[in-house]
């Protein structure tokens, strides 16, 4: 199997535990304390990325969470491109015991067009 169905195939296993969110619903970064977790790669990041949100790879959740959000109770939002990575993201800092995490659906693609359409409106 190819790796991104592997992918596809454990976001998909990670949304039947995970909640997710539309970009309207997401909100905006540090209102009301949330904090946007970026779970893509550094030069992902470095090409855009929601301002405010905070990098940490899906690769590294597990070893640096706890430095960057130490209260488990914490508003986090976490994304991705297209909403695959972040899925499995939540599904993994709730294993971590974190308690109010979702996911934002379709990712940076679908939060840049709400962006877009306020920005026309």
């Amino acid at each position: 199997m190819p790796i991104y169905e592997s992918i596809i195939d454990q976001a998909n296993d990670a949304r039947t535990r995970i909640q997710e969110v539309s970009a309207e619903q997401a909100g905006l970064p540090g209102v009301n304390g949330v904090v946007f977790i970026d779970v893509r790669e550094e030069v992902e990041f470095r090409g855009g990325h929601i301002t405010g949100a905070i990098l940490l790879p899906r690769c590294e959740i597990e070893e640096r969470i706890a430095q960057v959000i130490p209260d488990k109770t914490t508003a986090i939002v976490v994304y991705c491109a297209i909403g695959h990575r972040s899925a499995i993201a939540a599904d993994t800092l709730q294993e971590l015991g974190y308690t109010n995490v979702v996911s934002l659906e379709g990712g940076l693609k679908a939060y840049d067009s709400l962006e877009e359409t306020r920005k026309v409106a």
